[in-house]
């Protein structure tokens, strides 16, 4: 397969080739049997189009375990330029952001035979996959994405694990979440975990409750956009790896979509 128009923004070959360059010579690797520049754009075309590496192996003259070593490296690289999560947000506030959107999504993964992939069953999307949490800034841009759960963990209860809470009040910031985080800031004075309001069989909404539901409504929308970029990258459409990858993977994935929304 050509390796030209990989994506749609220069920029990101670009950056991960000084990258790859980095790399090589900490590790003292004196040769390569193709330049930095090229490894770049065909692991990049491995991930942008799920091309198999098989495929790649053959059009570029190398084998298919060597392109699986070029991926490994990259993406072992990309994900360690991902933030943690209490840099993220203290950029946000050395930014002027007072805001930051949260949410949970699965990614897809292969099916497995047997009950031990029973766990990684999300009921809510009726599907198999790895959750993540992301947060974004207000205007969609992902800054952060935590470990890969099993498909069945709830919003919450990642969130805990994450200690989303201490680190929005240590950072000063408020977090506009969905439903699905409900019961998990319970603080009704000085909430950082801002959710929408929700009608009972005996309570039904008010004017001012619908009104205040469509403008965390509005406020929320960008944190769809930032997942919508992150999928854009189809090696994500269903996964074939181990959970501890695909934290590496997603990270990796967090910085390129970054360098393609920040053109």
């Amino acid at each position: 397969m050509s390796t030209s128009a990989v994506c749609h923004c220069p920029r990101v070959p670009s950056t991960t080739s000084p990258i790859c360059c980095g790399h090589l010579k900490a590790i003292g690797s004196r040769w390569r049997i193709l330049p930095p520049g090229k490894i770049a754009v065909i692991i990049l075309a491995v991930l942008r189009h799920d091309q198999r590496l098989a495929d790649m192996a053959g059009g570029n003259d190398v084998s298919e375990s060597t392109v699986r070593r070029w991926r490994d490296e990259l993406i072992g690289l990309l994900a360690a330029q991902a933030p943690r999560l209490d840099r993220a947000l203290k950029k946000v506030v050395k930014q002027g952001g007072e805001v930051v959107l949260i949410d949970g999504t699965l990614i897809r993964t292969q099916r497995r035979t047997g009950r031990a992939d029973r766990r990684n069953y999300s009921g809510k999307h009726r599907s198999h996959g790895l959750h993540f949490l992301a947060l974004t800034d207000e205007n969609g841009r992902l800054i952060w994405i935590s470990a890969a759960r099993t498909g069945r963990t709830h919003d919450n209860t990642a969130a805990r694990h994450d200690h989303i809470l201490a680190h929005l009040r240590g950072a000063g910031l408020v977090a506009l979440a969905d439903l699905g985080f409900r019961g998990l800031d319970n603080d009704v004075l000085d909430p950082v975990i801002v959710t929408g309001y929700t009608a009972t069989r005996t309570h039904k909404l008010t004017p001012g409750q619908k009104e205040a539901n469509r403008v965390l409504a509005v406020g929320r929308a960008p944190v769809e956009h930032g997942f919508a970029h992150l999928k854009n990258w189809r090696t994500l459409t269903k996964l074939r790896t181990d959970p501890a990858r695909a934290t590496q993977l997603l990270r990796a994935l967090l910085v390129l979509t970054n360098l393609e929304v920040d053109r």
